[in-house]
């Protein structure tokens, strides 16, 4: 059978160690019995152990070449191998409107969008494993105050719990990526609504992050553009401090502030 060649253009790092294929295949049993969709399985190294899990596994592959080498090597997978870009597709439609576990040696160049659209369909993604680029990890699983703490840090805390689960050496990947990777597992948590509207919450985040080494007061401005802010509302204590210092429940409390403020107009 013809090997896949690994694509630059489509960020492909082949794991190549059966060993930590298998122990992140099994990361998904933090999540017993809902199916699972696997992103780009590429020659089918972690496929082949989700496989063996008694539960409905669909992989998605964007890659026309992996997609015919996977239809070839996993025949009993035929029906359940979507050729499809992942970023693009109705994830409401992938089982039936159930929820699954999400997993994947995912690509580095897109993981950050993954994630992103893994929040936008929180409630059908109640667990998320999988092994990306070890900085992103790190920044996932970052807690206030440290420097890697940051916009995919807050927006994913405020709905998953993260688990930094281990570092993977770049020696196991053909080709070797010039990073380590980690395997992170993101288990819903309790939280079923912020308590503050939640397009704002994103966007007061984003919006201090692209300033993070400055103050609130400074780095929130671009909130209030053509607003008039009302006089004190900038000398409230926590506009001393950055973005990387507040915890969930203080940028809640924080959007609260910037909505009623943009009301009183």
């Amino acid at each position: 059978m013809k090997q896949v060649r690994p694509k630059k253009n489509l960020g492909q790092h082949f794991l190549t160690d059966l060993n930590i294929a298998k122990r992140i295949a099994d990361t998904v049993d933090a999540c017993p019995e809902i199916p699972v969709l696997e992103v780009g399985p590429g020659m089918g190294v972690l496929t082949q152990f989700l496989m063996e899990k008694p539960r409905l596994t669909k992989v998605v592959e964007i890659d026309s070449e992996s997609v015919a080498y996977l239809n070839e090597r996993f025949p009993r997978l035929r029906d359940n191998i979507l050729g499809e870009d992942f970023l693009r597709m109705d994830l409401t439609k992938v089982f039936d409107g159930k929820q699954f576990v999400l997993t994947g040696n995912y690509p580095y160049d897109i993981s950050s969008q993954i994630f992103f659209k893994m929040l936008d369909n929180k409630d059908l993604i109640p667990c998320c494993t999988g092994m990306i680029q070890r900085e992103v990890a790190l920044r996932m699983a970052s807690a206030p105050g440290n420097k890697a703490y940051g916009i995919l840090s807050v927006l994913t805390q405020a709905w998953y719990d993260v688990e930094y689960l281990f570092t993977v050496d770049e020696t196991v990947f053909n080709p070797p990526p010039k990073v380590k990777s980690a395997v992170i597992r993101m288990t819903r948590n309790e939280t079923t609504d912020l308590g503050c509207d939640e397009k704002l919450f994103k966007r007061l985040v984003k919006t201090v992050f692209n300033q993070r080494r400055k103050m609130l007061r400074v780095s929130m401005r671009p909130l209030f553009a053509g607003h008039n802010v009302t006089d004190g509302f900038f000398a409230h204590d926590i506009m001393t401090r950055r973005p990387e210092q507040l915890t969930i429940e203080e940028f809640v409390e924080l959007t609260n502030m910037v909505d009623a403020e943009l009301k009183k107009e």
